[in-house]
């Protein structure tokens, strides 16, 4: 909670420089969040370690309660006011998502933008994983950590320090320096130091919110597209290789198997796309790679960004994105989805099955990741994982169609983009339009959707089972 108010401090400046009406409202929520937080940290400083349960007590309910308080400044604004879409614009800010609810963005003002975005920048990394750097020692940070983190990592066992915090630090100071990077390049293109802010959250983040309504679009510009699709890309790898890189770790980026698969997938979609729509004649060569290339990065990583409306691409091109939908970007990155690492693991036990049953019975297959073998029960994980991802997008679309009587398209995608944290989809959540016209028994179930997906499910499901709690 203080560490949200005191955050405010940042569009609250965006407000004063800009002098628009959005000041009241922004220096209200965050001095009253700070007024409530800091009596809960002066009486609570002192509890003892916490448990496995408190952590994942903190990582749920955690994002919900922020998600909430940083919804205040825009119902007290009235450029969100109801309070179901601003929470709904919050979480999916928090958990890089970047579905929105609303329906013409440049008209609100610019602080409450810029505190839009800057959720992005702090629901990146993990927000809960920022204020295990500042937990006292022995508070349970590792705890929190774990809660907040994908069962990718656990498979690539990510960790390269040894005291959690010092994980910590590194992970926010490569996060922090690619923001500024990209901040400087998008400048330096001509980008206003606030848009390159702003664009640099959504991008290294893997969120996707944009000051304007058609996205990076808006510029329609080539240098702006490939800066941001490079941005995207490093976005989606796993943190530990920039660390590796700053060792000059160069052997452990050669082995990292899903590094590999990763830069893979990114050719072949990216290529196949390219090369459908240069054949199809909606582009020329060059365009055709620029698009194809942004769109298929932007969506692999979970980014969400738009420069241009797939939905009138070839139905081939729009299969390939909607293939693309289901992969995520790299374990222990900022991104969301299904994550490579877990398809590699499925991928090479299936080949390893195939192999037992039809031509070695007798043979004992060894599956390996970064020429290291995988025990049976990180197989079993993956396998799991990927099970329990396609139940819930299926029995979500139901729910959908239920709730708000969707065509089936629609209802489909607009799970698929929530779960996975994408934001727009395809039918009535398609690149052009927003999820405004969603009930809000639908908002709240999308939201949670979103909360599902960025602690990658687990996390966020174990808290409802009885036996949990039981001491």
């Amino acid at each position: 909670m203080i560490i949200t108010g005191v955050s405010m401090v940042f569009p609250l400046i965006c407000s004063l420089y800009y002098k628009q009406d959005d000041l009241y409202s922004i220096a209200v929520t965050g001095v009253l969040t700070v007024a409530i937080g800091y009596p809960l940290w002066w009486f609570f400083r002192r509890h003892d370690e916490l448990n496995i349960k408190d952590g994942f007590f903190i990582a749920v309910f955690g994002w919900v309660l922020i998600s909430a308080v940083s919804a205040v400044p825009y119902v007290i604004h009235g450029s969100i006011p109801s309070f179901t879409d601003a929470f709904f614009e919050m979480m999916s800010g928090y958990t890089t998502s970047g579905a929105t609810i609303l329906e013409d963005i440049e008209i609100v003002p610019k602080g409450l933008i810029f505190w839009r975005s800057q959720t992005h920048f702090l629901g990146g990394m993990g927000f809960l994983t920022l204020t295990v750097i500042f937990l006292p020692h022995g508070m349970g940070g590792l705890r929190i950590f774990r809660a907040e983190s994908s069962p990718g990592q656990v498979i690539t066992k990510e960790k390269f320090v040894p005291r959690n915090r010092d994980t910590m630090i590194w992970l926010w100071g490569i996060y922090i320096a690619l923001n500024l990077a990209q901040t400087l390049m998008l400048c330096l293109g001509g980008m206003s130091v606030f848009d390159s802010l702003c664009h640099a959250f959504g991008t290294v983040s893997t969120s996707g919110y944009s000051p304007y309504n058609a996205s990076i679009g808006h510029y329609n510009n080539a240098y702006f597209d490939w800066v941001i699709t490079v941005f995207m890309f490093l976005g989606g790898m796993t943190f530990m290789l920039f660390y590796f890189m700053v060792m000059r770790n160069w052997r452990a980026i050669r082995i990292n198997t899903e590094f590999w698969w990763y830069l893979g997938f990114m050719l072949f979609f990216c290529g196949s796309v390219s090369l459908i729509l240069w054949s199809s004649n909606t582009y020329d060569l060059i365009d055709s790679l620029r698009y194809a290339c942004f769109q298929v990065t932007s969506i692999l990583t979970t980014t969400g960004f738009t420069t241009a409306d797939y939905e009138l691409w070839p139905n081939s091109a729009q299969m390939f994105l909607y293939m693309v939908c289901f992969i995520g970007a790299c374990a222990g990155s900022t991104t969301s989805g299904i994550k490579v690492v877990h398809y590699v693991v499925i991928c090479k036990f299936g080949a390893a099955a195939i192999k037992r049953i039809f031509f070695s019975p007798m043979s004992v297959v060894s599956i390996r990741l970064n020429q290291r073998p995988v025990d049976n029960s990180i197989i079993y994980l993956s396998v799991c994982y990927f099970i329990v991802n396609i139940f819930l997008l299926l029995g979500g679309g139901c729910v959908m169609s239920l709730t708000d009587n969707m065509d089936p398209t629609t209802a489909m995608s607009s799970v698929i983009a929530t779960l996975m944290n994408i934001g727009p989809g395809f039918g009535g959540v398609g690149p052009t339009k927003n999820y405004a016209f969603i009930s809000d028994a639908g908002k709240w179930f999308l939201s949670w959707n979103m909360l599902v997906g960025r602690l990658e499910m687990f996390s966020a499901l174990v808290v409802f089972y009885p036996s949990f709690w039981k001491k």
